[in-house]
């Protein structure tokens, strides 16, 4: 089994913003699908993704709720640097903060992940 740490940083604005999401959303998935284990992490501009994803209209909204309780963390710093702490707060996905304020990929790497960035 492998370990998988996928890491969103993808802003929302653009078409290869979408594109990293999307392939973000179905590596995790395809991880998943293998019994693999995954932790997907939202950080810099990628912290605006939840938001987005958690509207029922969203073209992935079905995919990012079987995704979800893979969801370890959304950088807390990223967050509230791009206005989106408070949103974050109501969808209760866990703010990570171990590194000053950031997610600690260091730790994702000593745990024995393999961090894939999008």
């Amino acid at each position: 089994m492998r370990k998988i740490a996928i890491v969103l940083l993808a802003d929302t604005v653009s078409t290869a913003d979408i594109g990293r999401m999307v392939s973000a959303l179905t590596a995790a998935e395809e991880f998943i699908e293998a019994g693999d284990e995954v932790e997907i992490m939202f950080d810099g501009a990628g912290t605006k993704w939840p938001i987005e994803l958690s509207m029922p209209m969203h073209g992935r909204h079905e995919l990012f709720n079987f995704l979800r309780d893979r969801i370890m963390g959304v950088c807390a710093s990223c967050a509230e640097a791009y206005g989106m702490k408070h949103y974050l707060e109501n969808l209760d996905l866990p703010l990570a903060d171990e590194h000053r304020g950031h997610i600690s990929l260091r730790s994702l790497a000593a745990r024995g992940f393999t961090i894939l960035t999008f």
